[in-house]
């Protein structure tokens, strides 16, 4: 597989950094759905929102690299079969998904600093917070993240079953040019 994006299909750099935020916008919910529940006593009560919030700040790191590589190089053409709406859907529904990412990181960044601190990144590294201490920052964020979130998984499980239709009922490359390796057509 190419390494950079062709007019015909994404390059191995794009296909892996789609499959890698995939994975971990769906990781972040999962673990975030289930860390709301944990009481004080539970041993994840500490950890998970750790593990949550620095999977998030990294996840921003490569969501950023992600857009710097797409505006860097080609993006490959649409398919010819398929119908403008579906073309102009697709773009609405990329774009989304990204302000959708974007909001839900810089939200939960807000909610773990609207004490004033920064948020630790398996002790690696710091990310300081950038507005001190706010009243009700932590609230008003925790209510955008809260639904940006939904919005976001709802929209990345419609992506992926439009996907799976392309693939299994339409039996074009949809699928198969996002792919990190090459399928054999059937």
């Amino acid at each position: 597989m190419q390494f950079r994006n062709s007019r015909a299909r994404y390059g191995a750099v794009s296909a892996s950094l789609h499959w890698l935020v995939a994975l971990a916008v769906f990781t972040l919910f999962g673990l975030g759905f289930y860390m709301v529940d944990l009481t004080y006593y539970d041993q994840w009560y500490r950890l998970a929102p750790h593990i949550h919030r620095s999977i998030g700040i990294l996840l921003f790191a490569v969501v950023t690299l992600r857009l710097l590589w797409r505006f860097s190089g080609t993006v490959p053409s649409p398919l010819p079969a398929h119908s403008r709406f579906e073309v102009l859907s697709a773009h609405l529904a990329h774009w989304l998904l990204y302000l959708l990412m974007l909001v839900a990181m810089v939200s939960g960044y807000l909610i773990s600093t609207a004490d004033g601190s920064g948020v630790r990144v398996f002790d690696w590294f710091e990310v300081p917070s950038l507005t001190g201490r706010i009243e009700r920052m932590e609230d008003v964020a925790g209510d955008v993240h809260y639904w940006v979130t939904w919005a976001l998984v709802g929209l990345g499980v419609l992506h992926g079953l439009a996907a799976v239709k392309h693939h299994l009922v339409d039996r074009d490359d949809t699928l198969r040019r996002m792919l990190p390796v090459r399928l054999k057509r059937s």
